[in-house]
């Protein structure tokens, strides 16, 4: 009988030891598949931070181009007039021509119509220099003062005993500045000094 009984103690072992394999295959496996969803979850949350990194750096990208956008469309709003008023700077350019040949035919003892039309000229030019001013435009003051390459265009240099060297003597055609840009360069004789 005792050999019975350890047959079949022997015997109900066998059983037990084939679950116990499969148990621990079950938990090898679930060891293993909990390994690599931690990997998985551990590449999810790298690509994850790497995508939000880039995310906000296209959202700052962005905000940095609309401000850039902005700043560009302020300006050209800003200087948005200044071909207009060059062009009327011509006129401006005429009228002083006209008053000034006027001016000469007058003290030769010219008709006494050429001087009222002469006035008339001189309204003009008058009330399109205010009209100039209005909008931003003012002149750049040259004679007398010491060139400034950013405001004037020098002609040419001559000799002067009155004037100190690289200073203004001469004026050829007035410059105007626009707001705090120069419209137009003011043409001038510089003086090479005596």
């Amino acid at each position: 009988m005792g050999d019975e009984v350890k047959h079949q103690e022997f015997g109900s072992e066998q059983p037990a030891t084939s679950e116990t394999y499969e148990e621990a295959e079950k938990e090898t496996k679930g060891a293993a598949a909990e390994e690599n969803q931690a990997t998985e979850i551990e590449t999810m949350q790298r690509e994850l931070a790497e995508t939000r990194d880039q995310l906000m750096r296209v959202a700052a990208e962005f905000e940095n181009f609309k401000k850039r956008m902005e700043r560009e469309k302020n300006k050209l709003l800003k200087y948005a007039e200044e071909n207009l008023l060059r062009d009327l700077l011509t006129t401006v350019d005429n009228l002083d021509r006209a008053v000034e040949q006027g001016n000469v035919a007058i003290s030769d003892g010219e008709d006494v119509r050429l001087q009222a039309m002469l006035e008339g000229v001189e309204l003009t030019r008058k009330g399109l220099v205010s009209t100039l001013e209005r909008y931003g435009v003012e002149p750049i003051e040259a004679i007398g003062r010491a060139f400034n390459p950013d405001e004037h265009d020098a002609l040419t240099m001559e000799a002067s005993a009155e004037m100190p060297a690289n200073h203004v003597i001469r004026e050829f055609a007035r410059g105007y500045r626009f707001k705090d840009r120069v419209l137009r360069h003011a043409q001038v004789i510089v003086s090479s000094g005596s």
